[in-house]
């Protein structure tokens, strides 16, 4: 009777030693498995990363910021290039602050009765601007020149502009 138990007990023993082999090298391939997925991610969010970097030195080139040549022609007028381009940004949006149909800048009227105005204002480098315009139903974009006079005035002269056609 006594061996009988001691063998049950060494069964059931041997059993779970079992089962927790198995379920322990489930656990194990289970980890590596997703290390290894976390591994790919990892790589491809590194690929992703580089082509956005790459993206957003594309599309900082031209502009006023990244642009060392227009920094130094300011430099040498005096002007900080730091604190113009919030001003000429906010000078600019200013304008859309106007009376009458017509946009100091634009040189289109809107066409259901309300204003014409600048959105986005991206300066390209010491002496060029482009900017969106919309009036909810038209839009097209402006090239714009601007200058300090006495380095203290800001005037804006229109280069070009276009309106993209209605749908």
């Amino acid at each position: 009777m006594k061996n009988k138990i001691f063998m049950y007990l060494f069964i059931f023993t041997l059993l779970i030693l079992l089962f927790q082999f198995v379920n322990s090298k489930n656990i194990y391939d289970d980890s590596n498995a997703k290390v290894a997925s976390a591994k790919e991610q990892v790589t491809l969010y590194k690929d992703s990363i580089v082509k956005l970097k790459d993206k957003n030195f594309e599309l900082s080139q031209f502009s006023l910021e990244n642009n060392d040549a227009s920094i130094t022609y300011l430099e040498r007028q005096g002007l900080d290039y730091t604190t113009m381009i919030p001003l000429i940004d906010d000078k600019l949006h200013d304008l859309n602050a106007y009376e009458g149909e017509e946009h100091p800048l634009i040189p289109y009227v809107s066409m259901n009765g309300g204003k014409v105005l600048i959105n986005t204002v991206k300066i390209l480098n010491h002496q060029w601007i482009i900017a969106d315009y919309t009036d909810g139903q038209i839009s097209g974009e402006l090239l714009i020149k601007y200058e300090f006079n006495n380095k203290s005035e800001l005037s804006f002269n229109l280069l070009e502009s276009f309106i993209y056609p209605l749908n």
